[in-house]
Order: C-alpha cells, then structure tokens, then sequence
C-alpha cells in the first residue's frame, strides 16, 4: 500500500472528526482551557461541545474539572499525556498523508 495512503488510514479517528479536531488543537496550545473559552472558540452549541468533550474524556485524550470561580461553576478542560501524544502522532500522520 502507498505510504501516503497508509498514513491516512492511521488517522485517529476518535480525533480526526472536525469538532474534536478544533478541541485537541486548542487545548495543545495552551495548559488548560475553560468550557466557554472553547465553546466561542469552536462556535459550538453546548450541548455538541459537551458531547464532543465527553468522548474525548472517554478516550482518556483530556481531563475535565469541576470548579468554581467564586459562586461561579466553571469547567477547566487539559489535553492529557496520552491526549497530547496522540495529537502530535495525528498531525505527523496527516503531514504523511498530505
């Protein structure tokens, strides 16, 4: 199999789907983000960012907190290790695939 061809099918899928795509990037830029940071960003409706967040917690690729600022509840959201490295693998990937 070509290589290039190869390297499209070792795409993480989990990662490679728009919405979560536009999260993982956003999250390795920076050391963690809150829910409605992202949700601006992404201009995603919370219930679609929620789910996206939701399966890439599954997948183990981020860590969610339940905070407060002040009375304030708020969501801080980090790309874990695995999540990192597993962003870094899909960008070489892709840049093979490309």
């Amino acid at each position: 199999m070509n290589e290039r061809i190869r390297a499209f099918a070792e795409l993480d899928r989990v990662i490679h789907e728009p919405g979560r795509l536009m999260i993982a990037a956003l999250l390795y830029a920076v050391e963690r983000a809150d829910f409605l940071y992202l949700q601006h960003e992404t201009e995603m409706n919370k219930g679609t960012l929620s789910s996206h967040i939701a399966r890439l917690e599954d997948a183990g690729y981020i860590e969610v907190e339940k905070t407060y600022r002040g009375k304030v509840p708020q969501t801080l959201l980090r790309l874990t290790e695995i999540g990192r490295k597993t962003f870094e693998q899909y960008r070489s990937n892709l840049k093979k695939a490309l």
